[in-house]
């Protein structure tokens, strides 16, 4: 196996192309909270950790990914709020940890208004990987 082969598999989960494509799509439509969020990950600004935005994995596409530690951000709009969206989210990050990954979540209310806060939570969870 070469080497992209060992990267896709452990980097994007087997992503399909469709997943790929969908993912270019959300990058190019983000939501005003991922934009805020992106503007303070990107280029390696948290401890030097290089964060991916719309990030195909497996079936799934994460708001946020940094594969130095396995860490996937979710920014939840408000229908996340409904009972049904709470059980497919919930499988959603089950699913995903099955993977060894970690999911954190944040809403779109705390990335707008917080953001000092959030910053705060994804370096406390660095803190626990180094």
């Amino acid at each position: 196996m070469d080497k992209n082969s060992i990267q896709s598999e452990n980097m994007w989960k087997g992503a399909s192309p469709k997943i790929f494509s969908n993912a270019k799509k959300l990058r190019e439509n983000a939501t005003e909270a991922e934009e805020k969020l992106w503007l303070a990950v990107r280029n390696s600004q948290i401890e030097g950790y290089k964060f991916r935005r719309q990030h195909p994995f497996s079936i799934y596409i994460a708001d946020f990914y940094c594969n130095a530690l396995k860490l996937v951000i979710e920014i939840d709009g408000g229908y996340h709020l409904d009972e049904e969206q709470r059980l497919l989210d919930e499988k959603r990050t089950s699913d995903i940890e099955f993977q060894g990954l970690k999911v954190i979540r944040f809403t779109n209310e705390e990335v707008l208004m917080q953001l000092p806060e959030v910053i705060g939570k994804i370096k406390e969870f660095i803190k626990t990987r180094k």
